[in-house]
């Protein structure tokens, strides 16, 4: 019943194809643009009535609520992100090359504390077309993994940030909706509809006995987020050795 009063009610609605799926994202870009010259041209200029099938839906359907969350990210619906190529990945023996000479740059050498994750955010650049990343760690390893944040490149300047894993969990619920975390062991997984999309799972490598590399071709306009994770370490903190950069 709530599909074909939905699609039949809301006559901006152009596909019969997932017409729930479809309701939804109208709902949500209904509210955002109702107030505009064009929205309100778009749906006929008859906003006060679908004003009322929207607040009777959202009233009597409460089964759209956890569907909404999904789909909602400031206040807006998601497009569906294009699928991302894995990296190509590798590992050195140089383990002594690579600290000594990352020893002598600034800000290469780092403390990961137990419980703590480190992400490195690398906005894309137009000087490049992907980007390449080596590290390596004392005594013990480290859990690291790859996304990428579609979202519109506004600084080009290279970050790092630091937070207890209970903090990263949440930002990352914020923004992305139902999150599972997963296990470091077996590599993370996640449920989310965002702008955000995995490239690499989280995993521990073995970054005290080999140099951890590799690279990845832009996929288009974004910033990668390199993190290196700790949380599973509830005793010893970690010294990171790394480098991150551009290639042609």
């Amino acid at each position: 019943i709530l599909t074909v009063l939905s699609v039949s009610s809301f006559p901006w609605i152009t596909s019969e194809t997932n017409p729930l799926d479809r309701l939804l994202t109208s709902l949500v870009c209904f509210q955002v643009n109702q107030q505009s010259p064009a929205g309100q041209q778009a749906m006929g200029g008859d906003v006060e009535e679908s004003n009322i099938i929207i607040s009777h839906i959202f009233e009597h359907c409460s089964c759209l609520v956890p569907m909404l969350s999904s789909h909602i990210v400031y206040g807006c619906a998601l497009a569906q992100m294009p699928p991302l190529k894995p990296p190509s990945t590798w590992t050195s023996m140089a383990m002594k090359e690579l600290k000594s000479k990352l020893r002598l740059e600034k800000d290469r050498v780092v403390t990961v504390k137990r419980g703590n994750i480190l992400t490195v955010h690398v906005p894309t650049v137009p000087e490049g077309k992907q980007v390449c990343w080596e590290f390596a760690t004392d005594s013990y390893d480290i859990a690291f993994g790859i996304s990428f944040d579609w979202n519109p490149v506004t600084s080009q300047a290279i970050t790092v940030h630091i937070s207890e894993s209970s903090d990263d969990e949440e930002e990352e619920n914020q923004l992305e909706g139902l999150i599972n975390p997963g296990d470091v062991e077996k590599g993370s997984k996640s449920l989310a509809s965002s702008n955000i999309g995995e490239i690499l799972p989280v995993y521990r490598l073995d970054s005290h006995m080999a140099v951890q590399g590799g690279s990845h071709e832009y996929p288009g306009e974004g910033t990668y987020l390199l993190k290196f994770n700790n949380s599973y370490s509830l005793w010893r903190n970690k010294t990171l050795y790394y480098r991150v950069y551009y290639s042609a």
